[in-house]
């Protein structure tokens, strides 16, 4: 390591900017996006708007204050930006508008619940919003001091899907269509009933407005049965638009507004397919056409690590409407696709292939320049220009967030290609630590990926890092079962699990045991999730791991099955019947079946609120086995299963980091 640099430090967490959201002016000049940061005296974390010329030439911070503003959108004529904000109430977010040229924001909604996607209207003066109102008995405690003091006596739970990791019990309204009129913020609720709605948009005419829906007879149990519609603006009966059979998502209005491009998988019930492109008329006068078919490409964002500020993003038309640009999960990395909408063969080309992730996206009007957020291996992200018009123009980098990042070493990164047992290619990383000497063994951590229909990928990670920084070499890599490496690749491990995942990840510890610097009686491991279940797997068939840390686990099908936020969405997820139906299918993927033979000395990490892996009926299950060296749990209060993927919320992450180190020290040193 070079004496002017330093290892990453756990705390090093509350230094980094995370930019997101990038939105270019509909003529091309400005790009507005968000910076998050995080305040280590309270642990709070704030949002704000930033402005920037799209040529590079200036960059200024738009709003100010302790709040959240985030969402920027442009209206049609570039001289307003509505955004969403909690700066008048911490715990209540509405809409604001600001003018362009400066002045004070102003506050356009008093609603009452939760706001999620928005677009202006064509001719600017109304948005549409996707909306919940809040519970009834919710808003009638907040005004009642008594019965705010006394807080939730009962709950009525009326749906199978009543909770979710991250927002707790969910509310028994649902999510609706609302108008709200630009001048006066008069809200208007077009679409009602117990069915959720959303991604609106308004058609190019402003005369009709798009969502999601699944009106389904029961919703909670056919997930995969989401439809499209239309209702006309002012009000009216929706109708449906003829499309595929199967998940639709992500729809988005061709220029024109006589097509509309949406995400979708061909079946229902099996998640490891390929969110393919499909391109469908509003009239129904033909069917509905894969315009990806023929790629094998997941396409939608796919790629896991520690910063979870890139969103899964529509479809979006060229200018002319002729061409469809997508994200697309591939190999390691998060490119944006081409492709011909309206071809009698299918076609495509990469119109962003550097090596890396991009996140949010958005055009110009006129379809000349694109701005995202860029993730690299070496930078958690930056905002980015890219003309799209001319390939020689050259491309800009509007920010230079975490510049402190200089002052640190994170050592040397190797990506390889290793066979697996039947020579089947397994790709992944190497991060050797800061001042490697090749001459030394060093001791190794692997990390395995949740999902598992994820990818490790071409992009910053502050807890790899940050384990090199203590000494150790980090492996990772994406074994079967994921995405990014073609639907055969993620179907290999459906209704499966431990099998060809197994292989792929013990052909990559043999690898790693097999190089000079490694030291095989200093090998530890760990992952989440999925990952956490892989850990336990791993355990409970071999011994040549030294410690092990299992994070958010799964253990037990049979317990997942009926306390996850999942669910019966398990069968979808994993394979696996109903336990009522084949008990012992679901207990032969299950690794507590064979923890009996567990002898690795093994830390459980599991968040209190987790409601995706339950810590009563997943994680806590393993701690009876202290015969194979099990130490108990660490819990972290309060926090829910996506506790290693964003900034501090409290000092969880951090303890987390350090308990990890601490852990992996004991037996490894």
């Amino acid at each position: 390591m070079s004496s002017d640099r330093r290892p990453l430090a756990s705390d090093d967490l509350y230094r980094y900017q995370l930019v997101s959201d990038p939105q270019l002016s509909p003529d091309g000049q400005n790009v507005v996006f968000c910076i998050r940061t995080v305040e280590r005296e309270t642990e709070k974390k704030y949002t704000n708007l930033w402005l920037a010329a799209a040529d590079g030439s200036r960059l200024r911070q738009f709003t100010y204050g302790k709040q959240a503003d985030r969402q920027p959108r442009w209206s049609p004529d570039g001289r307003t930006i509505a955004f969403v904000s909690n700066r008048g109430n911490e715990q209540q977010a509405q809409l604001y508008l600001i003018a362009v040229d400066g002045g004070e924001a102003r506050v356009l909604t008093t609603l009452e619940g939760s706001l999620a996607t928005y677009e202006w209207s064509p001719d600017g003066t109304q948005l549409v919003v996707q909306f919940r109102k809040k519970d009834a008995d919710a808003a009638e405690r907040e005004k009642d001091e008594q019965k705010k003091k006394l807080g939730v006596t009962s709950r009525r739970i009326q749906r199978f899907t009543y909770k979710f990791d991250g927002a707790g019990y969910l509310p028994q309204e649902h999510w609706h269509i609302w108008t709200i009129d630009a001048a006066t913020g008069e809200a208007t609720q077009l679409t009602e009933g117990d069915f959720d709605e959303t991604d609106p948009h308004w058609s190019p005419d402003g005369k009709s407005i798009l969502f999601v829906s699944n009106r389904s007879a029961d919703p909670d149990f056919y997930l995969d049965e989401s439809e499209l519609y239309l209702i006309p603006a002012a009000g009216g009966e929706m109708q449906q638009v003829p499309a595929h059979h199967g998940r639709k998502l992500l729809p988005a209005f061709s220029p024109d507004g006589r097509h509309i491009a949406y995400l979708g998988r061909r079946e229902s019930g099996r998640w490891y397919q390929n969110a393919s492109l499909f391109v469908t008329p509003v009239d129904g006068s033909s069917p509905a056409r894969e315009i990806s078919a023929g790629f094998d490409l997941q396409l939608i964002t796919a790629t896991t690590g520690d910063f979870s500020d890139f969103p899964a993003m529509a479809p979006a038309w060229s200018a002319d409407g002729q061409r469809v640009y997508c994200q697309a999960t591939t190999r390691g990395n998060q490119w944006l696709g081409v492709f011909d909408a309206f071809g009698e063969e299918p076609a495509m080309a990469w119109a962003l292939d550097d090596t890396g992730v991009i996140g949010a996206f958005s055009f110009d009007a006129a379809g000349e320049q694109i701005a995202y957020q860029w993730i690299t291996t070496d930078d958690p992200g930056q905002i980015v220009v890219r003309s799209l018009s001319d390939a020689t123009a050259e491309t800009r980098t509007l920010t230079a967030v975490n510049d402190w990042l200089a002052e640190i070493d994170h050592g040397t990164l190797e990506e390889v290609w290793v066979p697996s047992a039947d020579g089947y290619d397994v790709h992944g990383w190497i991060l050797k630590p800061p001042g490697f000497d090749p001459d030394k063994t060093y001791p190794s951590v692997l990390q395995i990926h949740g999902g598992p229909q994820m990818q490790f990928g071409n992009l910053y990670s502050h807890e790899f890092a940050y384990l090199a920084g203590q000494g150790y070499v980090v492996y990772w890599s994406n074994p079967r079962g994921g995405q990014g490496y073609g639907e055969a690749h993620a179907k290999a491990i459906f209704g499966q699990w431990g099998t060809v995942d197994y292989d792929d990840v013990m052909a990559w510890t043999d690898y790693m045991a097999q190089q000079p610097y490694i030291d095989p009686a200093r090998m530890g491991l760990t992952g989440g999730s999925y990952g956490g279940y892989m850990t336990t797997l791993i355990i409970g068939r071999t011994d040549r791991f030294q410690a092990a840390v299992a994070q958010r686990v799964v253990s037990n099908f049979i317990s997942f099955y009926g306390s996850s936020d999942l669910n019966w969405g398990l069968e979808n997820l994993a394979g696996s019947p109903p336990p009522w139906e084949d008990m012992d299918a679901n207990w032969s993927q299950s690794p507590i079946s064979s923890i009996g033979n567990a002898k690795t000395p093994t830390m459980i990490f599991h968040s209190e609120q987790d409601n995706r892996c339950d810590l009563n009926r997943v994680s806590r299950s393993l701690w009876p086995s202290s015969g194979w060296g099990g130490h108990g749990a660490i819990l972290f209060p309060g926090e829910s299963h996506g506790l290693s993927r964003d900034l501090p919320n409290g000092p969880w992450r951090i303890v987390r980091l350090e308990h990890m180190a601490r852990w992996f020290d004991g037996y490894l040193k």
